[in-house]
């Protein structure tokens, strides 16, 4: 799949490129992966990328980045409207090598709609001319942009990495270390540890930062903080709230304001 067909079909993508996409309601786009680097900018709604290396979710008002030729799905939690900046490689050297969610703040979003109106030849045009200067602090601003806390990461072992998509897919399960040993068929010692090596995080705080951000989805549709909590193995309203604002640096209630 490449959206870039639909933008210039019978010639090559020209080097940067603005597609407006309002996917149906809880769309999904399998793996795939573009030559060109893209920022997925979530204009309305929530959405869920895949790469090997993890998850990120990318609510209202954030962008995440997805480097050139990486293997990536898109999971639309609701309706979704997006922006994509598609950037060819070599245009911009010091853009992102991995991925990352940024937060997209007024000047970028008025960038993007901006060089979204220009013709796909005047994209990419002379910097002393207000289109490429358009162009040009946009790219500034995406790479300059620091990274947000809304990243899932995977382990690489196999059987580790199939417990932590049990829990992705049910967050609200019961999980233990001593449980997902015994599946694993491994000691508890050498999970830990395992876990660790490979995420960056110990097990206890992956499952409770795992279940922090896919309750997102749900909390931009109004989901009382009570039913997020117990839907996603909080022992209560409070528990959740304070890991929220712990990770996120705001309350629940005030996450979705103003994005």
């Amino acid at each position: 799949m490449d959206i870039l067909i639909d933008i210039h079909t019978g010639s090559a993508p020209p080097p940067v490129a603005i597609v407006a996409t309002d996917p149906p309601s809880h769309a999904a786009y399998p793996m795939h992966s573009h030559r060109h680097g893209q920022l997925i900018h979530a204009i309305a709604g929530v959405m869920i990328v895949r790469t090997n290396e993890g998850s990120w979710v990318v609510p209202t008002g954030r962008a995440v980045w997805v480097p050139g030729n990486t293997e990536h799905a898109i999971e639309m939690a609701g309706e979704v409207q997006m922006r994509t900046v598609f950037v060819a490689p070599g245009v911009r050297t010091a853009l992102p090598a991995k991925c990352r969610v940024i937060t997209v703040t007024p000047l970028l979003r008025a960038l993007i709609l901006a060089a979204g109106a220009l013709t796909p030849a005047a994209v990419m045009s002379d910097v002393h001319c207000r289109d490429g200067r358009v162009v040009a602090l946009m790219l500034d601003e995406i790479e300059q942009a620091p990274a947000l806390s809304l990243h899932v990461p995977m382990p690489q072992h196999p059987a580790l990495v199939a417990l932590c998509t049990v829990l992705i897919h049910d967050p609200s399960q019961p999980v233990t270390l001593a449980g997902w040993a015994q599946t694993a068929h491994m000691n508890e010692r050498t999970l830990a540890r395992t876990f660790k090596r490979e995420t960056g995080m110990t097990h206890g705080a992956w499952c409770r930062h795992a279940r922090l951000l896919l309750s997102l989805p749900r909390l931009a549709t109004g989901t009382p903080i009570l039913t997020l909590a117990l839907e996603h193995g909080y022992d209560s309203p409070s528990a959740f709230a304070a890991m929220f604002r712990k990770t996120l640096g705001v309350p629940p209630s005030e996450y979705f304001r103003e994005r």
